[in-house]
């Protein structure tokens, strides 16, 4: 595939490169994790302030209507300096998945400027990564609904004000806007090996606002899972790429008997082979991401296979990554560790391996 980016494409990818190389240096990663709260905000107004939080969103609502490469450019920072945001849940799959909808007019504003952030409850237990496996009921008139049930993961919705939310309805499966702070809602907050932060929703008789069509949310709730999925692509990509040169380096600079380990035949093999799984992830994370616009069935093939082969070649280079540094690439002291344990939570993002391998086949 010859892929390059646009000139404007390029200015992203390196503000990107710039925001986080300023606020994520890996070279304080625990002191910077210490004062969590106070820098997420910080890299959360930054985004805000460089537009990136209305990217993503469709001109018609008030964005800038940028494209999925777009979108891209900028993850492909995020994965690289490690930067622990709500970008993808929050400017990505919630606006994709309530746009054009004039109830959800104030919200896609607040999201673009930066005042309130959104997250999208789509999973419940027994179902797995099934988005159509909805027991969450949803009782009304047309006009006045409320929600009961249970949302077993919100990916990065500990600090959200707002959650979309799919319920069953006599039509079937539909979408709803939910405030944080409604009665009846109870928010479970944890935090993952990441420091990403999630949330877990149980909803009785919670007030909702039905978003769309009744009965007509699981197609577009595809195709904005697989937009947030191609954005986690890249975000792993990032990720390969800042572990793969740490290691390069670490085998230039590390010596044992007297020389180099990068001189040892064997190391040398191990870390081509690293290269090569990253340049295969970035190759099927830029055929994924121009897939977008395929028909539902051809898209779901191809981000399925890419998201299985993707979380492979991550898991694989941070792996790598950790055992050609030794015991020492093990502890928090080392960027690399935490290089892994967000290539394992980027593999379970929106379906594992075994998922996609299984949707890759059903779209056939």
């Amino acid at each position: 595939m010859n892929f390059e980016y646009s000139d404007e494409q390029r200015m992203l990818a390196d503000s990107a490169n710039r925001l986080g190389a300023d606020l994520w240096p890996s070279s304080d990663r625990l002191k910077l994790l210490a004062n969590f709260d106070d820098l997420t905000a910080r890299t959360a107004a930054q985004m805000a302030e460089l537009g990136w939080l209305m990217l993503p969103i469709a001109e018609d609502d008030g964005g800038l209507g940028g494209s999925a490469v777009d979108v891209m450019a900028i993850m492909e920072g995020v994965g690289r300096h490690l930067i622990p945001t709500s970008y993808v849940a929050n400017a990505v799959l919630v606006p994709a998945l309530v746009s054009g909808d004039p109830a959800a007019a104030d919200l896609l504003a607040a999201i673009g400027e930066g005042s309130a952030k959104a997250a999208a409850g789509l999973l419940e237990l027994d179902g797995g990564y099934d988005f159509g496996w909805v027991e969450c009921a949803a009782t009304g008139n047309g006009t006045d609904w409320t929600l009961t049930g249970e949302k077993l993961h919100v990916e990065d919705g500990a600090d959200a004000d707002w959650f979309v939310v799919t319920a069953k309805t006599d039509a079937g499966i539909s979408l709803f806007l939910v405030r944080a702070d409604a009665p009846g809602l109870t928010v479970s907050r944890f935090r993952a090996i990441d420091q990403h932060r999630h949330a877990r929703l149980k909803l009785d008789g919670v007030t909702a606002v039905l978003i769309g069509e009744a009965g007509a949310a699981l197609p577009k709730v595809e195709l904005a899972v697989d937009k947030a999925i191609c954005a986690h692509l890249a975000e792993a990509v990032g990720s390969m790429e800042a572990a793969h040169a740490a290691t390069l380096e670490y085998l230039r600079t590390r010596k044992q008997f007297g020389v180099a380990i990068g001189s040892f035949q064997s190391l040398q093999h191990r870390a081509v082979d690293m290269g090569i799984a990253l340049e295969e992830a970035r190759s099927m994370s830029y055929r994924a991401t121009l897939s977008l616009g395929l028909p539902a069935a051809e898209r779901r093939r191809v981000v399925s296979a890419a998201k299985a082969r993707v979380g492979q070649c991550g898991l694989y280079v941070g792996r790598q990554a950790v055992q050609l540094h030794g015991g020492v690439g093990f502890s928090d002291e080392l960027i690399i560790s935490h290089h892994l344990k967000r290539q394992m939570m980027l593999d379970c993002a929106y379906g594992s391996a075994e998922h996609h391998v299984a949707r890759f086949v059903a779209a056939a």
